[in-house]
């Protein structure tokens, strides 16, 4: 299958070569030429993990890679679950949580790492650059780690992600490299762009990024709003309302993608916290940024999501309109509020999926069910809940094990000569 890129049509590329260079022109995000559907989802999802999503993957991905070796890269990639736990009557969480690094964003890393891996020719080097505001960087830097002929630079916002989310990506060494901006996330964001843009220091090292900018990671997110619903109870997959914790907004675009599909989804609700750009923009029709505020939420602190544009393509597309989907904004004490009301119900979370969990449970009406997205492990932010639960939450192993090492970052001022340099002392 062919994609293009939103911004110039006219640049089509393979699976691979997408893959490959991240963006297109003009800092131009790709996008399926075809948009696939299955005839019998039912069926698909009566499947196990695994094979369910290699004919999803598959579906996108077309001729170009044979279903055994998409079989493979799956196997090597989701070896761990993505269970729902039942909150309430009617009211599901997606657990996305218990892959190596405890976030969701594990699932798109690692399929990232395999895709990669898959379509990279001979001795090809190549320099990951990708940004984070917390569990992106863990997820890219355990996939790739200690791969052949992959460089990884990962810029993160100085003192803006949580102590244990740092620890868990910045204390690898080898072929990973951290660095703490001296700016937010939207500033990181940019000098990745930037990047992207010079068309001479991209040859030179060999640059693509690992953000959900990449279509191998966005695919790869696909798969578990299928793996949510074949768990539902059959007679509760009919009016299924999902609410989507929202930063850069690609898993909120991978969720339409598998609606698209036809995954059985009544609405989708875009969740964000007081960095509410969509939300605004979907009540006023105004793309109006701010300054991005720093919240207990930090893996949302995202102004300018890079991913809305996907968003809008894919429901131009197929005439869905905006207004069709539920949105939201919640406050640092509002989460707070949430966290502790979910943990008398006896649901230990945290503030990402807090803020899903309040959407949904205010915009859900009666006969529908409702699924939320708890997108990392509750220990990740630990110093966050133990201050609002009066808890001491024990680490898991992998936490434990990092929080123990030495960071190994190394700071830089907001600025792109800075960051070439360090692009190129890291070949």
């Amino acid at each position: 299958m062919k994609l293009y890129n939103i911004k110039e049509n006219d640049e089509q590329v393979s699976f691979g070569q997408a893959v490959r260079q991240g963006l297109g022109r003009n800092q131009g995000l790709f996008f399926p030429s075809e948009l696939p559907k299955f005839d019998d989802v039912d069926a698909l999802l009566a499947e196990d993990f695994i094979p369910r999503s290699t004919k999803i993957l598959s579906a996108f991905i077309g001729e170009e890679l044979s279903q055994d070796t998409v079989k493979s890269m799956v196997e090597n990639a989701f070896q761990f679950p993505a269970p729902i736990h039942a909150v309430k009557e009617g009211v599901y969480a997606l657990e996305l949580f218990h892959g190596p690094t405890l976030a969701f964003k594990d699932f798109g890393g690692r399929f990232m790492a395999q895709s990669l891996a898959a379509v990279t020719e001979g001795n090809e080097q190549i320099t990951i650059l990708t940004a984070t505001s917390g569990d992106t960087g863990a997820a890219v830097a355990h996939a790739f780690y200690g791969m052949d002929n992959i460089k990884v630079v990962i810029l993160y916002p100085k003192g803006k992600i949580s102590p244990l989310q740092e620890k868990l990506f910045c204390t690898l060494g080898k072929n990973i490299h951290t660095v703490a901006v001296d700016g937010d996330f939207d500033d990181c964001q940019a000098l990745v762009k930037q990047s992207f843009d010079d068309a001479e220091l991209r040859k030179e090292v060999g640059l693509n990024s690992a953000n959900s900018i990449n279509i191998s990671r966005l695919m790869a997110q696909i798969c578990y709003y299928f793996e949510a619903v074949s768990q539902l109870p059959k007679e509760k997959r009919s009016d299924v309302v999902i609410s989507v914790p929202s930063g850069n907004f690609g898993n909120l675009t991978a969720g339409l993608l598998a609606k698209s599909l036809g995954l059985p989804v009544k609405r989708f609700i875009a969740a964000t916290n007081v960095n509410d750009t969509v939300p605004r923009y979907l009540e006023t029709g105004k793309w109006e940024p701010k300054t991005t505020i720093p919240t207990i939420s930090n893996a949302m602190d995202v102004s300018q999501p890079n991913n809305w544009p996907r968003i809008e393509e894919l429901c131009q597309r197929l005439g869905w309109g905006l207004e069709t989907l539920g949105k939201g904004a919640v406050t640092d004490e509002q989460s707070a509020e949430t966290l502790k009301a979910m943990n008398a119900e006896g649901y230990l979370c945290e503030p990402h999926g807090a803020i899903a969990y309040r959407i949904l449970e205010e915009q859900l009406n009666e006969g529908e069910t409702g699924l939320f997205l708890c997108t990392a492990h509750p220990a990740k932010f630990k110093e966050v809940v133990d201050d609002i639960l009066g808890g001491d939450l024990e680490l898991p192993a992998p936490l434990a094990k990092h929080n123990a090492m030495e960071l190994l970052s190394e700071d830089l001022a907001n600025d792109f000569d800075a960051l070439k340099a360090v692009l190129r002392k890291v070949q």
